[in-house]
């Protein structure tokens, strides 16, 4: 290993019990370990985060089981890559199989997932696919029905630290040099890069080369480390299953009334600087969750996030905070949503198609009308401002879409109107 190369890459682990985190995966007696120490490895999907150990993994499994371990990178393979990797089959390197190392699969097109399949099912390449996103959206499902799957999950801040002080020990020694690191200097490294071990390592590695050195010695403190991990707490990618997974947690923490978890997740949205979303889901929630529970909460929330956008980041983290808190602590109701739900289904089944002819915008009808007229009651002209008739459609005239929910506001409407309604 070259001593230029990535901190990260010269201390990568050499065996399973190296690695750290994944415990649901590499414990003793855990499938894939048993898997992997069975030495009859299948095809297999590695997904998760970035810097969490599927390379490293992988390439530990060539090693046990005695194959010739080949890396391609989805981004920048080419075909005459997977064609030179074929050849190799008919030489040396292929006596006892080749296991293939594929990071970043969902970036290989179509074709170039199919080009694999022969091969794989023979037996003579072994796949490990890697991924950031979601295997069952993004890799072809002939390639998934003959792997399994097994998912990474980000490293706890407790195993995380375990890998930074063994940095720290390992640059002591490459270097010649005492590295005296302050607790709370290990710990914010570790949680700071979101569950990433490389990117903790790799920032152990800046923390040295940053900090001042007295002769045979460096410190490294709370204020070195917080200056060079600024942002790295936020793994965050829009386009990928965190933002998602993200998002989610926010809106059902709201609709779950703790507002502790929602003003979290709200937190970490606005720590990757994406007001826009926060802003929509509190909307949402606001008027899917709490809806007409607390009549007033859709005006309130939307000046709140008015407040937001107007004045920007990090500004706006203070009226959305108000208003997540709110949100969370009102009363629930999702009959307007359950409502306008059954309402769509019927539209969708062609159900609810045309009109009571006396609510049509025509005050004339065809000679085919066996019935002239609209007839149309004007609610003003009857006491209490009602009067029965028809306004459904004939197809589901008898159809109940709306029900209220009960909270105080929805009963309070029912009861007025169950009284005017059933005197009749």
């Amino acid at each position: 290993m070259k001593v230029n190369s990535p901190l990260a890459d010269r201390l990568r682990p050499q065996s399973i019990d190296d690695i750290v985190g994944q415990h649901h995966l590499l414990d003793e007696g855990r499938p894939l370990r048993n898997i992997i120490e069975s030495k009859q490895i299948p095809n297999m999907v590695f997904y998760g985060p970035s810097g969490v150990g599927k390379t490293t993994l992988a390439s530990i499994i060539a090693k046990q089981t005695n194959r010739s371990f080949r890396k391609l990178n989805g981004t920048t393979a080419s075909t005459a890559d997977i064609k030179e990797l074929f050849s190799e089959l008919e030489g040396f390197s292929g006596i006892n199989g080749i296991l293939l190392y594929l990071d970043e699969i969902q970036y290989f097109n179509k074709k170039q997932q199919q080009t694999l399949l022969e091969y794989i099912e023979n037996g003579s390449i072994t796949l490990i696919a890697s991924t950031t996103e979601n295997p069952y959206f993004y890799v072809y499902s002939a390639i998934l029905s003959r792997s399994t799957v097994f998912e990474f999950k980000p490293v706890e801040k407790e195993d995380v630290i375990r890998a930074v002080y063994r940095a720290y020990d390992y640059l002591s020694g490459e270097l010649g040099v005492e590295i005296n690191v302050e607790p709370e200097a290990a710990g914010h490294i570790a949680y700071a890069c979101g569950g990433d071990v490389r990117k903790s390592i790799n920032a152990v590695e800046l923390s040295v080369i940053a900090a001042k050195r007295y002769e045979k010695k460096i410190d490294i403190t709370l204020e070195d480390a917080a200056q060079l991990t600024q942002k790295s707490a936020v793994r965050y990618d829009r386009e990928g299953d965190e933002h998602y997974d993200l998002l989610s947690a926010f809106q059902k923490s709201m609709r779950g009334s703790d507002p502790d978890a929602a003003i979290l997740y709200l937190a970490r949205i606005l720590a990757a600087n994406d007001l826009p979303s926060a802003c929509r889901r509190l909307m949402v929630c606001a008027c899917e969750d709490v809806g007409l529970a607390n009549p007033q909460i859709i005006p309130i929330v939307k000046a709140a996030v008015d407040a937001a956008m107007m004045v920007g980041l990090p500004e706006a983290r203070i009226p959305l905070a108000d208003a997540v808190i709110l949100v969370a602590q009102s009363p629930k109701s999702n009959s307007a949503y359950t409502a306008i739900a059954r309402a769509m289904a019927d539209i969708e089944a062609g159900k609810a198609g045309g009109f009571p002819r006396q609510l049509q915008n025509k005050h004339y009808d065809g000679a085919d009308a066996k019935i002239k007229g609209q007839f149309y009651l004007y609610p003003h002209d009857y006491p209490d401002h009602w009067v029965k008739q028809q306004y459904l459609p004939d197809g589901v005239k008898d159809a109940v879409y709306y029900e209220p929910g009960d909270n105080k506001y929805e009963q309070a409407y029912k009861a007025y109107w169950d009284k005017i309604k059933n005197k009749k």
